[in-house]
């Protein structure tokens, strides 16, 4: 009966609100904590190694200014720390052995490795760097060796239009191709993130079919818009580097492997009062805030580390047991030189005149032929004048 009445229902749900204030603010913890571990996992990036794609894809003397372009972010990510082993430079012309060069053999500096030159910046070499998809035989400095913890920079200048790049103004390489490359990367655990900057014209239209995840682009002009060069150098008659690469290699001369510049940064070097073209980016399909992302997380080395709670001892030895031979063992003399050498080299060898006697049978062999020779010559007739 005391159930029925109000205050027994109050006093019943008194006594039960306790239980569920605590399972309340236990359920929150938890998930605030789930949710902390997921925000410190997505802003950071989680790579352990940097790798840079570099290509110019122009030829000749006028197209001086796309080979400047490309050493000049070389340089770049050289000085902050990522190895040649981690570069593939591919340059289209050899401007140090033009003719029109005032200071011939001396453009590109002594410690510059060019992975593919001349008529090996093709549009298929290029994606087969990307892919991986590449003969045997081709030399380790000609891969890309990257893996799903790899950030990777690719830049590219060069003459082009609405939707494609020209490769040598012999074939060309469209967005959709880049974009279908990129995904099979993607798809192959051949990346973390991407960044991807291009410097032609109408660039923007180079990343307008980007589908992959991790990907942030950008491009020295819109669509419809002209990438203009810098400044002309008398001395050679030509442009010595276009204005979007100039503005942002000038802006990656200030920073330094321990910087915090952030993307945000990069994005903003090139204003269109500067650069005359409206330059542009795309981050829509990466997944961390560009204010989040260093500048050193693509132009910049990362070290692999492995951490580990084992502890060494440091005494001359190591902790390393000692190793000694059983005691069955019998100790043998060392070997002379030519006993070290493979039977193939021994029998080539030069036998020594002291060391060699001819066989028994040569010199039974011997007198058989003399002893053949004088029974034809003389006959048997002739043997009593003999004896």
């Amino acid at each position: 009966r005391n159930a029925n009445k109000p205050g027994a229902r109050w006093a019943s749900s008194g006594r039960e609100k306790p239980k569920m204030v605590v399972g309340t603010q236990l359920f929150f913890t938890i998930l605030f904590f789930c949710l902390q571990d997921q925000a410190e996992q997505f802003f950071r990036s989680g790579h352990t190694n940097n790798w840079a794609v570099l290509v110019c894809t122009s030829r000749f003397w006028f197209n001086y200014r796309h080979v400047a372009n490309t050493l000049s972010v070389y340089r770049s990510v050289k000085r902050l720390g990522i190895p040649d082993s981690h570069i593939v430079l591919m340059l289209a012309d050899d401007m140090a052995c033009n003719s029109r060069n005032p200071r011939p053999l001396n453009v590109y500096g002594d410690d510059v490795e060019v992975d593919y030159r001349s008529y090996e910046v093709t549009v298929e070499n290029f994606l087969r760097v990307l892919t991986g998809r590449i003969p045997s035989s081709t030399p380790r400095s000609k891969r890309l060796l990257s893996e799903d913890r790899s950030n990777i920079l690719i830049y590219m200048t060069g003459h082009g239009g609405n939707g494609f790049l020209k490769f040598q103004d012999s074939e060309e390489i469209t967005n959709v191709e880049l974009a279908d490359a990129f995904e099979q990367m993607w798809q192959k655990r051949r990346y973390n993130e991407l960044l991807f900057i291009i410097d032609t014209c109408q660039g923007a239209s180079m990343y307008e079919r980007f589908y992959s995840p991790n990907i942030i682009a950008l491009a020295s002009s819109q669509v419809g818009e002209d990438s203009l060069s810098h400044q002309p150098d008398l001395g050679i008659g030509v442009h010595l580097m276009d204005r979007y690469t100039f503005y942002v290699l000038e802006f990656l001369e200030e920073i330094h492997p321990a910087s915090q510049t952030n993307m945000n940064d990069l994005f903003q070097v090139c204003p269109k009062s500067l650069c005359v073209s409206t330059p542009g980016h795309r981050t829509d399909l990466f997944q961390r805030d560009p204010k989040n992302v260093l500048i050193t997380d693509f132009f910049g080395s990362v070290r692999k580390v492995e951490i580990t709670t084992e502890t060494l001892p440091l005494d001359q030895n190591l902790g390393l047991p000692e190793t000694r031979p059983p005691k069955d063992e019998v100790a043998t003399e060392p070997l002379k030189y030519a006993q070290q050498l493979p039977v193939a080299q021994i029998i080539h060898q030069k036998p020594k005149q002291k060391d060699w006697h001819p066989p028994g049978g040569f010199i039974l062999g011997l007198w058989a032929l003399i002893i053949m020779v004088f029974f034809k010559t003389y006959g048997i007739k002739h043997m009593k004048h003999i004896f």
